[in-house]
């Protein structure tokens, strides 16, 4: 198995840099994500290794071979670089039953490479379908035999792009599953584009998150998640509350009391992200204030509720002594949880999942 390697990677489009100085390599058996909006950057990395764009600056290799290197001139063509790339919209041929689009440009597949996959279609419950064409299949069903395509002739690198984007949420669940399943039995070093941080969260080993073309953040999903290095990577994973304050004596306090700031100078103004899994909200008879690390209790009046399906979300407001003012919080709790509107609750925050970064345009 082999690694794929990005040195000093940089590619603009006539006009602004869309890729910009990135470095990073993907291990065998790894799957590594790139994770950000569109714009960002990281398809673009994904064509460059594919070879569907020519480098600009830097250098590509897979193992030891450098299959793209701007100062040298060369640029491998993409059917000789050993890739395997599966596209959104999967583009099986319509015309191939599902044997002949898995094992479409092989010449003569080995008995070994027909049984691999009459197992991987057996395991992903297609075994019934390998004479069939792919209008008879759904998009799950699709998206599994364009995978095993990919993966058939042996790559040194896998590429996904977007892979589940056109499935529904049911659907996708599984399909995510399968094709974990399907890689890791593979072992081949995976590289893949989402925009979606859930998706991320459950796929990857490793998320690379980029922003102007630059990867700002490069962890695991725990570390990510648990441990943002910026306003911007803690904001990507979804709603956060925010709160704001000046950091004095090393802390930042907030009408839901004080959150430690030792990071920030002295008079810096900044902003508390906090996630909605973060506020613990109760009854005010029941709520207890002595749990380690969290704010002391403070009296909220729930201004909505929705439940949502295994969690209830509650929409928390507090009057503040400067007039006009409020302080709203999203709070997300396990299982269901319904107060009434209006009724008053007691709030507390796990300063663990609450991050402090300077405020934007100080």
């Amino acid at each position: 198995m082999s690694q794929l390697q990005f040195e000093h990677v940089s590619h603009t489009y006539d006009g602004p840099t869309i890729v910009d100085d990135v470095s990073f390599a993907v291990k065998p058996g790894q799957l590594t994500c790139l994770l950000g909006p569109s714009g960002c950057g990281k398809t673009t990395l994904l064509r460059l290794a594919a070879g569907l764009e020519n480098l600009q600056h830097g250098c590509i290799s897979i193992g030891e071979t450098v299959i793209a290197d701007a100062k040298a001139g060369k640029q491998t063509p993409p059917e000789r670089r050993g890739v395997g790339m599966m596209f959104q919209d999967y583009a099986l041929f319509p015309h191939l039953t599902i044997l002949e689009n898995i094992t479409f440009g092989l010449d003569h597949p080995s008995p070994e490479l027909l049984q691999w996959i009459h197992n991987a279609l057996d395991r992903v419950g297609l075994t019934s379908h390998i004479d069939s064409y792919p209008h008879v299949l759904s998009g799950g069903q699709q998206q599994r035999v364009a995978l095993l395509r990919a993966i058939a002739p042996q790559p040194g690198v896998l590429l996904l792009d977007e892979p589940f984007s056109d499935l529904d949420v049911t659907l996708r669940i599984q399909v995510r599953e399968d094709t974990l399943r399907i890689l890791r039995d593979s072992g081949i070093a995976t590289l893949m584009v989402t925009h979606d941080p859930e998706e991320a969260m459950y796929m990857a080993d490793r998320i690379l998150i980029m922003q102007n073309g630059k990867i700002i953040q490069d962890g695991t999903p725990e570390e990510t998640y648990c441990q943002p290095a910026s306003a911007y990577v803690a904001a990507l994973f979804g709603p956060v509350n925010r709160l704001s304050g000046i950091v004095k004596n090393g802390r930042v306090d907030t009408p839901m009391g004080g959150f430690q700031a030792p990071h920030l100078a002295e008079g810096t103004f900044a902003q508390v992200f906090i996630r909605p899994e973060g506020v613990f909200a109760g009854d005010v008879t029941t709520n207890s204030s002595n749990k380690i690390n969290f704010t002391p209790s403070t009296e909220m009046q729930v201004a909505n509720v929705n439940l949502l399906g295994r969690s209830s979300h509650l929409h928390l407001c507090r009057s503040v002594p400067a007039p006009g003012k409020e302080t709203h919080l999203l709070a997300r709790v396990h299982g269901v949880y319904l107060p009434e509107r209006g009724k008053a609750v007691q709030v507390q925050i796990d300063q663990d999942q609450a991050f402090v970064f300077p405020a934007e345009n100080q």
